[in-house]
């Protein structure tokens, strides 16, 4: 199609060496196909040319002082890529691989994500290129404010209200929140994922996790099977991984493995929750620590994974949840996925699947979840963060927890009604793209060329 084709011919040109970007644009411009080819509605108001460009990109400098008396420096972005349906909303993330290609096609991806969730967000992400392991508080504390310091003129309650992601938790977020507030004097919803006592949502933690867990219990209940008895494979051991472990552990199924960067853990029996807990929440150490409390566990190390592949999944389960990072699962492992006979894989991570392994999934036409979908968990309690924060009250956790477990159900029902809509009721990549782009595309129009 000359319109798709062109666009992203230009977006080559205009965005050079965004990989990840690339392939996040690709794939949401070629599941519109049949949606642009009913019409050249869309096309004549230019949405695809204006949809894949933010309407605002900030990178700065952080400058900040660490343990030694060392000036480091740093470098910040901001992406605020769409705000037809509200306030842009997406998380920062600290890690030394985040570069501006890497922010753009997480805000891309958070676009559609925060349409699907049905709440009044546009969408954004941010972060630095700053790795939070092997630093002090201190340090963690200087540098956040050092971020926030340049972050906070272009933010806040009604306008950009950013979270966290990897490398931010709730201790970045405090120290984050405490700057904004030292330097505007507002105590206002400016950050989501704050602590409980200071304007934090319960169930926010658990959010990303619980409602990937939510989404694979919908896509299963639609082919008339349950997660009850499933065994599991999840890959990461950061915020996502450790609530979509403890949900599963709910609902009767029994998660296997968890992973981080130097490693893997398969435990046959079970992973065991408060073991994890206290490795990566307390402790802030390596999964490898693991078998001295449960030396029966297999331990592989990141050394010894596959070719090409990850070691998480190579092993035999029913259900896959990566919950990690971006294609983290590869054409290899889903061939062996496959191979084993998993029926259900549900992204609690942004696009953790290859371009191939997607693919694959989607010629088996086993239950895939895309992460724009099944991990929109937990920007949908952010919001409901911001709901709380707006109303001055907090919600009890079971209310919390309802709405997002009714989210998610409507969630599955706007992909898969859209899919079959299209001709493949199996096909939810499909689903979640046409049905995130129409709610955004028909905003944009409706509010004039902006």
């Amino acid at each position: 199609m000359p319109y798709v084709h062109d666009t992203l011919t230009r977006l080559n040109k205009s965005s050079p060496a965004q990989s990840e970007f690339y392939q996040a644009t690709e794939e949401v411009l070629e599941c519109l196909r049949p949606l642009l080819e009913q019409s050249d509605y869309y096309h004549h108001h230019s949405i695809i040319e204006r949809i894949v460009e933010p309407e605002r990109q900030i990178m700065f400098r952080i400058s900040w002082v660490d343990d030694a008396g060392k000036v480091r420096v740093n470098k910040g972005y901001r992406v605020q890529f769409n705000s037809a349906l509200g306030p842009y909303k997406g998380g920062l993330r600290f890690h030394p691989s985040v570069t501006s290609g890497t922010i753009k096609f997480l805000g891309f991806e958070q676009i559609f994500k925060n349409a699907l969730t049905g709440l009044p967000i546009g969408g954004g992400k941010g972060g630095a290129d700053f790795d939070p392991k092997g630093k002090s508080d201190n340090e963690i504390m200087r540098f956040c404010q050092a971020f926030m310091s340049e972050l906070y003129r272009h933010i806040g309650p009604h306008c950009d209200v950013p979270a966290g992601d990897i490398g931010v938790g709730t201790r970045e977020i405090g120290y984050l929140f405490g700057q904004y507030k030292r330097l505007t004097g507002h105590y206002e919803g400016v950050l989501t994922g704050k602590g409980l006592n200071w304007g934090g949502s319960l169930g926010r933690k658990e959010a990303t996790g619980y409602g990937a867990v939510y989404f694979a219990q919908n896509m299963l209940a639609a082919r008339g099977e349950e997660l009850r008895d499933k065994t599991c494979l999840v890959s990461g051991a950061g915020n996502v991984a450790i609530y979509t472990i403890e949900k599963l552990y709910e609902l009767g199924a029994r998660p296997i493995t968890c992973s981080d960067s130097r490693g893997t853990i398969h435990d046959e029996n079970g992973i065991d929750l408060g073991l994890l807990k206290q490795l990566k929440e307390v402790q802030r150490t390596s999964l490898e620590a693991y078998l001295h409390e449960h030396p029966d566990a297999h331990y592989i190390s990141a050394r010894d994974y596959p070719q090409g592949g990850n070691a998480v999944w190579r092993i035999q389960a029913d259900v896959a949840l990566p919950c990690a990072t971006q294609n983290e699962l590869t054409k290899s492992d889903a061939e062996i996925l496959l191979a084993n006979g998993i029926t259900c894989i549900s992204e609690g991570a942004n696009m953790p699947s290859t371009k191939e392994a997607v693919d694959l999934f989607l010629d088996a036409k086993i239950a895939y979840g895309p992460g724009k979908a099944a991990n929109a968990g937990g920007v949908a309690t952010s919001q409901l963060e911001m709901a709380q924060n707006s109303s001055m009250e907090q919600w009890p956790l079971e209310k919390v927890d309802q709405k997002l477990k009714q989210i998610m159900t409507n969630i599955h029902r706007q992909c898969a009604d859209t899919a079959e809509e299209f001709g493949d009721k199996t096909n939810l990549v499909l689903g979640a793209n046409i049905a995130g782009f129409r709610k955004v595309a028909d905003a944009m129009i409706e509010q004039g060329v902006t």
